[in-house]
């Protein structure tokens, strides 16, 4: 066998579809380092069934698939393919039969790889063997590489009869011997299993047997019970019949007891309708019985109320006579005390008569100084009653009034020492011959003056208290007016806020803050510019409106369009933007857009939207921005 062609697609650096044909005689390929020399050795170890990755360079088998570069994409297979001569008819008897043998190998990604000799799939080990017949293979020394020489001198003695050997040509048989081996092995495990098998079997066939013998006596035993089942249906089936006999009698029978009781229930539908005829009769006499037995019903409850009225008062009254038994009894005790306390007390009063008229003699000059006493305390007495009086009113204003409290509070300790004293001086007038009148006169004028001076002093705290709170209302009213204007003005601003959609904290604001369009041009200026009125003019925004000069050379609008720029005062940025943008009316604009040149537009007061480029918005489709300024408006 001659190799002939080797054909490559895919496979690492070869990208394209490549041949090499490998002509009579010697076949060379020069180049310098890179170029792939290296991946022809590997493509052809590959095809002939190498399986380790490491020998391919590579850290997985998918890496010799090409995996693209800055000018290509990966590829997600490869392929390569080996046209072989076989007109000597050397190869395996299984693909002997043509001339020429195509071996190809071909990998997807993650998926694995799959051989084909012409055009038939195979296994890896056919490729192998094919190969080894040949003398060669995916790891034969006869594919030489760098280093590959010292490490056939350096071989050990095995791997030295591996190179005479597939130099004799003979490795194939090596590993054809190997595969008998296996198979030999396998067969000999079969059989190992063959004989576990078969003494399962022996053991499932005892029991078996036994099953048999245990069937035979079922059909027996299954027999003698089916004939006892025969017989007992047949029984069954003779008791039946005469159970039907009976029924039969019994169900003419039944159609005469119905064609009876047929009868009879005409003659009571009879009898019902006469009766249905004088039932109206009855309802209205059973509809005035249970009126009569309702107010019966109702003058029970009420007789049994009254009844329940009647012992609840019987019960009050005997709990009063229990009490008034009690009564008695406690002032009976009392009146018995009394008794003896009144002969106690004329015992006292005839021992004090006793003692008074022994004493009427010595005492018939105090008398006179006692009765001008009496006199002179009834008089203080009133007095003092007049200062408690008017004590206890400045005490209760205290307790209203903080500062008038602790002013009466003195007053009212100053009042009471004045008592003592008054107190003091009586005393001593009973124990003289005779009162100090004057004395008498000045301290209840000094007393009736300290009230008056107490009352006017609460009546100005008072005057003071109530113009105090008349200030305070005052004060008031305009400090919550100016409350809730400050409350109302703080909301309209956060509703404001809101709607114009301010954001201090924005550190670019947008050129929108910055524009001031006429009233009613709001729509067009939205249009025209869109979102692009958020952007900031600020240099250093990474998103802004750098400006642009106006050119001479820029087309000039069509015949009947105004300038939007004439509306719109806006930063120097936008005067280029602006000056391309026409106002027109909604009727023109369609017929005027085709006249437009590159970069212009037409918008309508209303908001409408022509483009150069054909595009068209329509104004019942508005835009944010155009939103937003019209609620700036």
């Amino acid at each position: 066998m001659k190799l002939t062609r080797l054909r490559l697609l895919g496979f690492k650096s070869f990208v394209e579809p490549t041949d090499f044909l490998i002509e009579p005689g010697l076949t060379g390929v020069v180049g310098p380092n890179g170029c792939g020399k290296s991946n022809l050795v590997e493509a052809l170890r590959w095809v002939m069934g190498e399986s380790s990755h490491k020998s391919m360079r590579a850290a997985s088998m998918d890496d010799v698939i090409f995996s693209g570069n800055t000018t290509r994409p990966a590829r997600n297979n490869a392929e390569v393919a080996m046209t072989i001569d076989n007109s000597e008819r050397s190869a395996p008897a299984a693909f002997n039969d043509t001339d020429m043998l195509e071996i190809a190998r071909r990998i997807e990604r993650e998926s694995g790889s799959n051989y084909r000799i012409n055009g038939r799939d195979v296994r890896a080990r056919d490729v192998q063997i094919l190969f080894a017949d040949a003398s060669t293979g995916a790891r034969s020394p006869a594919l030489v590489h760098q280093g590959r020489i010292g490490e056939i001198i350096q071989a050990k003695p095995e791997q030295r009869r591996r190179v005479l050997e597939e130099a004799a040509g003979i490795s194939g048989l090596h590993a054809r011997r190997h595969e008998a081996e296996l198979r030999l092995k396998a067969a000999e495990n079969n059989l190992l299993r063959v004989e576990d098998v078969i003494g399962q079997l022996a053991g499932q066939m005892d029991a078996l047997k036994k099953q048999a013998r245990q069937a035979v006596r079922y059909r027996t035993v299954s027999a003698q019970v089916r004939k006892a089942e025969a017989t007992l249906y047949h029984l069954r089936w003779s008791a039946a019949s005469i159970e039907v006999t009976e029924a039969e009698h019994a169900k003419d029978a039944g159609l005469r007891d119905v064609a009876e009781r047929t009868a009879a229930e005409a003659e009571a539908s009879k009898r019902q309708a006469l009766v249905a005829a004088g039932l109206p009769e009855l309802r209205e006499a059973e509809a005035k019985a249970g009126a009569a037995l309702h107010r019966l019903n109702v003058a029970l409850a009420d007789l049994d109320r009254e009844e329940q009225r009647a012992r609840d008062r019987i019960a009050e009254l005997d709990t009063r006579l229990v009490q008034l038994a009690a009564d008695s009894a406690r002032e009976q005790r009392l009146a018995a005390d009394a008794e003896e306390a009144l002969a106690r007390l004329a015992a006292e009063e005839e021992a004090i008569r006793a003692e008074a008229r022994e004493n009427a003699g010595r005492r018939s000059g105090v008398d006179a100084r006692v009765a001008q006493a009496d006199g002179a305390l009834n008089a203080v007495e009133k007095v003092f009653a007049e200062l408690t009086a008017r004590l206890a009113d400045l005490t209760a204003r205290r307790h209203q009034l903080e500062g008038a409290m602790r002013a009466q509070g003195e007053r009212a300790a100053r009042l009471s020492a004045e008592m003592g004293e008054i107190e003091r001086e009586l005393s001593t007038l009973q124990a003289t011959d005779g009162p100090d009148l004057a004395a008498l006169a000045r301290a209840a004028e000094e007393a009736q003056a300290a009230v008056a001076a107490a009352d006017a002093a609460a009546l100005a705290a008072e005057a003071a208290h109530a113009a105090a709170r008349q200030a305070l209302e005052a004060t008031r009213n305009p400090l919550t007016e100016a409350e809730r204007k400050v409350q109302r003005l703080e909301t309209e601003a956060k509703t404001l806020s809101k709607v114009l959609a301010v954001d201090t904290k924005n550190l670019w604001p947008p050129v929108m803050d910055s524009v001031a369009v006429d009233k009613g041009y709001e729509k067009a200026l939205g249009a025209a510019l869109g979102d692009d009125l958020d952007a900031p003019v600020d240099p250093s925004s990474p998103m802004r409106w750098a400006g642009a000069a106006i050119d001479a050379t820029d087309p000039a609008l069509p015949a009947g369009a105004e300038p939007l720029a004439k509306h719109v005062a806006a930063p120097d940025e936008l005067a280029r933007r602006l000056s391309q943008i026409g106002v027109v009316d909604k009727a023109d604009g369609a017929r005027l857009s085709a006249q437009l040149k590159p970069g212009q537009r037409l918008v309508s007061p209303e908001g409408d939207l022509w483009r150069w480029d054909g595009f068209a918005a329509a104004a019942h489709a508005p835009t944010g921005a155009a939103r937003r300024l019209a609620e700036r408006a």
